[in-house]
């Protein structure tokens, strides 16, 4: 009785999903396209791109669930991954511009400013949107598989971890913002054109690129729910739990934690590159270990080791993080730090493990 209660819990909660995602991909768009801009039915188009980042943030909280809340690896790094992604992007949708820029130039505007006299080397082949793609799905995940070969072998875990990530991130923020490396230093890289021949500015590009970011951030949910479901899912919640037993047990952690890490950031980079052209820019400042930190609480609220948490979690804070930065910015951080003392206090499993409890509750008052 009680796995038929459990599988017709799961089966409303996929039916939820699909009225969700028929609403966000069918719905919204149509009330924007159909509905007359006077009608109060009328959906904006600046609605499109601020969810556009929101679900761009969702992926990116589900990455960092996926190795934290499952693996039990905190990671205050994943700005960086982010910001691979991102730039990679940024440096296609510049090279886009051509000589639309300011100075009518072939080079960006801003190594024209700089007094560059030609392309770096290693912006070459970023007119194309398929080496751009490929430096996209394979830059985040060469560097984490590197950086997490070293610290995993090095059996570096916990805080220790945890500082050395935030350490790396800062320091490629440093780097990034200096102007002689090529990125646009503390400006980084905007003023973006258009994307495969379809201008940034049509709300018709907004809506596409709102619609592409839902059914990667789906498929990346029934990746990440496939691999936490797996015996893959299974050992690495041993790990989280008592790593030093599944090493007794004959498994080599290594292999496990560096490919959830180095998948983790594989989605991250995802991320990264569809919120550059629906935000309109990308700096060093995505890289500041205050980002990475967020990244963290986004799951913290939702719940970590849930998936679903992650992106409710991203969703709340970034969302509660738009309202005060206009209606009190000062206030912000003093909210946020609030947040998330009460919620390891008082909700140490977030929102989806505190409701939960209610929902088994109600499980087992069920006749059998």
């Amino acid at each position: 009785m009680i796995k038929k209660i459990a599988t017709l819990h799961s089966f409303k909660g996929w039916i939820l999903t699909f009225i969700l995602l028929g609403i966000a991909l069918v719905l919204l768009p149509l009330l924007n396209l159909l509905v007359p801009e006077e009608s109060v039915l009328h959906v904006p188009d600046y609605i499109f791109s601020l969810l556009g980042k929101y679900l761009c943030y969702a992926l990116v909280a589900l990455a960092v669930d996926l190795i934290w809340g499952y693996t039990g690896i905190l990671s205050l790094g994943h700005g960086v991954f982010f910001s691979m992604g991102g730039y990679a992007m940024g440096m296609y949708l510049m090279r886009s511009i051509g000589k639309e820029g300011v100075y009518k130039s072939d080079l960006p505007d801003f190594m024209v400013f700089l007094d560059w006299k030609e392309l770096p080397w290693y912006w070459y082949g970023f007119d194309y949107f398929a080496f751009t793609l490929l430096v996209i799905l394979i830059l985040p995940g060469l560097f984490a598989f590197t950086f997490g070969y070293f610290a995993f072998r090095s059996r570096i875990k916990g805080v220790y971890f945890a500082i050395i990530t935030q350490a790396m991130t800062y320091a490629l923020m440093l780097l990034f913002f200096r102007n002689n490396t090529g990125f646009g230093g503390n400006n980084g890289l905007t003023d973006f054109k258009r994307i495969l021949g379809y201008s940034l500015h049509e709300p018709s590009t907004k809506v596409g690129l709102y619609i592409i970011t839902i059914i990667v951030l789906f498929l990346s949910y029934l990746l990440s729910r496939y691999v936490v479901r797996s015996k893959l899912g299974r050992i690495l919640t041993a790990i989280r739990d008592a790593e030093s037993r599944v090493m007794f047990s004959g498994y080599n952690t290594l292999h496990y934690k560096l490919f959830v890490w180095t998948l983790s950031a594989f989605l991250c980079g995802i991320a990264g590159a569809l919120y550059v052209p629906q935000v309109g820019i990308i700096n060093p400042s995505e890289m500041q270990p205050s980002n990475s930190i967020e990244m963290a609480i986004w799951v913290a609220v939702g719940g970590r080791g849930t998936l679903s948490g992650a992106l409710i979690g991203a969703g709340l804070v970034n969302g509660a993080k738009s309202w005060f930065t206009v209606a009190a910015p000062d206030y912000w951080l003093y909210f946020l730090g609030t947040l998330f003392i009460v919620l390891t206090l008082f909700f140490p499993k977030g929102l989806v493990g505190f409701f939960s409890r209610f929902s088994s509750k109600d499980k087992m008052r069920e006749p059998s």
